[in-house]
């Protein structure tokens, strides 16, 4: 059906002449309805000398009458000639609109087998191409960790952590020796509990930073 369509509506020439057949078919519709209205005046008119006369003249109303209805018959007949052409002009422009597409279609599947023929692109060669991809992703990643992560930048941050470790000690050892020449009489059991608090508190920061420091080891 396509093949059928895109031969008839294809070519300029079919095209044209299609534009020319709508268009001509549009020109006669309009000539219908120009028709249609003056015929429906008449119609109007007769009716209007029919009641006019209905009573004092009584021939004229009949003759206004006859008028009237030929007028309608007429009228009904044009009805129906502009909706058979009103079909026609709808089944030209769907299929011209139809071909169209066609067309279209048939346009961008040459242009992408235009495109797969340039780059060698098939499905065998996509296969083979995946993969290369995924291992130079792979490779990428390597780099830029590399160039994220210098040699020997954990080594240093593991001896940064090191010797914040070994202050740390000091301090904690100060204050504690520190503490015990300030321990006051009064509450001497109470002051050893909360020293001994104390001292799990800071055992407890320096195992963290031996855990942080083995980390980066």
């Amino acid at each position: 059906m396509a093949n059928i369509m895109g031969s008839l509506f294809g070519r300029p020439d079919t095209q044209k002449s299609t534009m020319d057949t709508i268009i001509g078919l549009q020109q006669q519709l309009r000539t219908l309805k120009k028709k249609e209205q003056f015929i429906q005046t008449k119609i109007d008119e007769d009716l209007r000398l029919a009641k006019a006369n209905a009573v004092s003249n009584k021939p004229r109303a009949t003759a206004a009458l006859k008028r009237k209805r030929t007028n309608e018959t007429q009228l009904e007949h044009m009805r129906g000639q502009q909706v058979q052409l009103e079909m026609h002009v709808n089944t030209l422009e769907l299929a011209k609109l139809n071909a169209e597409m066609v067309a279209a279609i048939r346009k961008a599947a040459d242009a992408l087998k235009k495109i797969q023929s340039a780059s060698g692109m098939s499905l065998a060669a996509v296969d083979e191409t995946i993969p290369e991809i995924v291992e130079w992703n792979e490779v990428a990643t390597e780099i830029v960790q590399l160039i994220s992560n210098p040699v020997g930048a954990s080594d240093m941050v593991g001896d940064e952590l090191q010797r914040e470790l070994e202050e740390l000690k000091d301090e904690v050892l100060s204050e504690r020796l520190k503490g015990a020449d300030r321990v006051p009489l009064e509450n001497p059991v109470g002051d050893v509990r909360g020293g001994l608090v104390a001292a799990a508190e800071d055992e407890e920061e320096v195992a963290l930073c031996q855990l942080q420091a083995e980390m980066y080891m």
